[in-house]
């Protein structure tokens, strides 16, 4: 296998629904911590992003962060953008049991109760009040060829 291949292998992807319990953890679905244990440590941040917290291995939270001081200096608006989503990111990592404690003022940003969905990105995982997200990323079929014309450049449309 080439490297490029072994990489996507090492992603996350996929959705699942979960339930946070009464102290706010969250369980880690199986594929994404394989994907952990493959390639990160368990040290995770999470992150308020939008409408929905992020959730960044260590590794990947330092490539983002690296990037973002680098223009933190060039425009107010990207120091705004730096002082919210740093500023208010916090360290995790999974108890015994593969669960994390999500902070309740992460929570609350997010607008998180107790039905989450899941979704892999790639390099971090996204992680949604279930009803937010049913409201806001459902793609009707006649939003998806829109949607696709996006990224007609890639050459698989």
């Amino acid at each position: 296998m080439t490297e490029g291949v072994l990489e996507q292998i090492n992603s996350f992807r996929g959705s699942s629904e979960h339930g946070l319990d009464s102290k706010g953890r969250l369980n880690i679905p199986a594929r994404f911590k394989d994907v952990l244990g493959r390639k990160y440590d368990d040290r995770l941040i999470v992150t308020p992003w939008g409408k929905c917290l992020r959730i960044y291995p260590l590794a990947e939270w330092a490539i983002f962060e690296h990037a973002i001081l680098n223009r933190s200096q060039q425009n107010p608006q990207t120091v705004k953008f730096m002082r919210h989503v740093v500023g208010n990111a916090a360290e995790v990592q999974p108890d015994k049991n593969g669960r994390i404690l999500l902070p309740i003022t992460l929570r609350t940003m997010g607008k998180i109760d107790k039905e989450v969905v899941l979704l892999g990105m790639t390099s971090f995982i996204e992680v949604w009040d279930k009803q937010i997200h049913l409201a806001e990323n459902i793609v009707s079929a006649d939003e998806f060829d829109d949607l696709a014309g996006e990224c007609s450049d890639l050459g698989f449309f």
